[in-house]
C-alpha cells in the first residue's frame, strides 16, 4: 500500500512573517501557490540571484529544513499569500510523485551554490576569478607543480592538454608533464570508459577546477578535500566524508568544475553520469533526498562563510569559523573537549587570510590556553569558550557598524 503524501495549505495575511532567521526547528518548507513573498537576511552580503521577491511556483525554507539547521532567512508576505507546506519527512514522497519538483529544487540549489561560491571567492579573496575558463587549468597545474604536489599537477596539466589543445601554454604543459611523470601517481585521467566504482590513492586529484564535467560522485569510503586556487593561494572549501556527494553542479548545468576535489586519504567513489542521474530521480528518491540534504548543508555553510567575511577582526573570523564548524556537525556546545579534523594551515585557508598574516593571527589564537595543537589538529578544551569568543566579536562588529551608520547619518 502506498503511503499518502500529506501536504497542507496555509495562508498568511499581507505583512505577516512566515519564517524568521535564526529560529530553530525548521521542519517545514513552503511552495508559493499565490501571492508574493520577500526573503531577507540580517546580513545581506549579496543580493539573491533573481532578486529577493518570490512568486507562485517558487519555494523557500528548503535549505534550513533539509539541512536540519536554524533558519538562514526571514520570509514576509508582501500580499495575502497561499502556501503549500511540506514537512521534511514528506520530501522523499513528494519527489517520488513529482519528479519535476525535485529537479527544479536541485537545479536551483546548484545555481545558488555556484553563485554563492563565486561571491565568497570574490569577497574573501578579493578576486573575481572563478576558475571557469580552460586556461585556468594551466594555472592550477603550475601552482601544484611549485608546491611539489606532482599528482595534482600532472592531472591538471593533462586536463589542460586534452581540453585546450590549441592553448598558448600547450608545449610548456607537455614538457612539464614529461618531467614530473616519474614522480606522479595520478589516476583516472580520462573517465569516459572507466568503471563507476573508482579507487583514488591519497593526494590524487579526482576533478580539477576549470575542467568540463559530466559526472557527480558519491563518496563511499575515505575523505575528499574540495579546494580552489585563487591569487596563487589554495583555499579549502570543504572536507567531505563517506556518504557525501560532490560534482553535481557540472552535471546539472553543463558548466566547468568550479573547484577541485582531491583524495584526502585513500578513497572509494561511485561516479554517476547524466543518464544514470535522470534514472535515479525516478527510481531512487532516497538518493535524491540525500543529495538535496547535502546541497542544503553546503548552501547553509556558504551563507555562514559569507557572513564570516563581514567580521573585520581576523581573530574574530577565526573564532567564528571554528564555531561554524561546530554548528555544521551539530555538536553540543556543552561538550568539554573536541579535536577538529584540520590544523592551523587549513583554518587560515578557511578564513581566506594570506599566509604571513594568517600565521600571526594563529599565534594570537593559541594564546588562549583552551586551544592547543595535537598531531597538527586544533584541539579545544571548552566549546563554550569558542562560542563566547565568536559571539563577542560579532557583537563588537554590530556595535562598530551601528557607530559607523550613526556617524554617516549625522553628517
Amino acid at each position: 500500500m502506498n503511503n499518502p503524501l500529506q501536504l497542507s495549505l496555509v495562508n498568511f495575511r499581507k505583512g505577516s512573517y512566515i519564517i524568521v532567521e535564526g529560529k530553530q526547528q525548521a521542519d517545514h518548507f513552503y511552495i508559493i501557490r499565490s501571492g508574493k513573498v520577500r526573503v531577507s537576511k540580517e546580513m545581506e552580503i549579496v543580493e539573491e540571484e533573481g532578486g529577493n521577491v518570490l512568486l507562485p511556483g517558487d519555494f523557500f525554507g528548503v535549505v534550513s529544513t533539509m539541512s536540519s539547521h536554524s533558519r538562514i532567512e526571514t520570509a514576509q508576505a508582501l500580499e495575502d499569500v497561499s502556501l503549500i507546506s511540506v514537512h521534511r519527512d514528506q520530501f522523499g514522497l513528494l519527489i517520488e510523485r513529482n519528479a519535476p519538483v525535485a529537479m527544479k529544487i536541485i537545479q536551483q540549489f546548484s545555481r545558488k551554490m555556484r553563485y554563492l561560491d563565486e561571491a565568497l571567492t570574490s569577497i574573501n579573496l578579493k578576486s573575481s576569478s572563478t576558475g571557469s575558463d580552460l586556461e585556468h587549468l594551466f594555472k592550477v597545474a603550475e601552482y601544484y607543480a611549485r608546491q611539489n604536489q606532482y599528482n595534482q599537477a600532472y592531472f591538471a596539466y593533462y586536463q589542460y592538454i586534452v581540453n585546450c589543445p590549441n592553448g598558448p601554454n600547450i608545449e610548456m604543459a607537455k614538457e612539464r608533464m614529461a618531467k614530473i611523470k616519474p614522480y606522479s601517481k595520478a589516476v583516472y585521467l580520462d573517465t569516459s570508459n572507466v568503471e563507476f566504482t573508482r579507487q583514488y590513492p591519497k593526494d590524487t586529484m579526482i576533478i580539477c577546477e576549470g575542467q568540463p564535467g559530466q559526472e557527480l560522485y558519491i563518496l563511499q569510503k575515505g575523505s575528499v578535500k574540495i579546494t580552489k586556487i585563487v591569487n596563487d593561494n589554495e583555499q579549502l572549501l570543504a572536507l567531505l566524508k563517506a556518504g557525501d556527494i560532490f560534482g553535481e553542479m557540472s552535471l546539472l548545468e553543463d558548466k566547468p568544475r568550479s573547484a577541485s576535489a582531491i583524495a584526502h586519504e585513500d578513497t572509494v567513489l561511485m561516479a554517476v553520469n547524466k543518464a544514470n542521474f535522470k534514472r535515479m530521480v525516478m527510481s531512487q528518491p532516497q538518493i535524491i533526498t540525500r543529495l538535496t540534504q547535502l546541497l542544503s548543508e553546503r548552501i547553509w555553510l556558504l551563507y555562514k562563510q559569507l557572513s564570516n567575511t563581514q567580521l573585520s577582526d581576523p581573530l574574530g573570523r577565526m573564532y567564528d569559523a571554528l564555531l561554524i564548524q561546530l554548528e555544521k556537525i551539530r555538536l553540543p556546545i556543552t561538550q568539554d573537549t573536541f579535536t577538529f579534523d584540520f590544523g592551523p594551515k587549513e583554518l587560515i585557508n578557511l578564513v581566506g587570510l594570506p599566509k604571513d598574516e594568517g600565521n600571526a593571527v594563529i599565534r594570537k589564537l593559541f594564546e588562549n590556553k583552551k586551544l592547543k595543537i595535537i598531531d597538527n589538529r586544533i584541539h579545544v578544551t571548552s566549546l563554550e569558550e569558542i562560542e563566547k569568543q565568536a559571539k563577542y566579536y560579532r557583537k563588537m562588529e554590530r556595535i562598530e557598524k551601528s557607530r559607523r551608520m550613526s556617524s554617516m547619518s549625522g553628517r
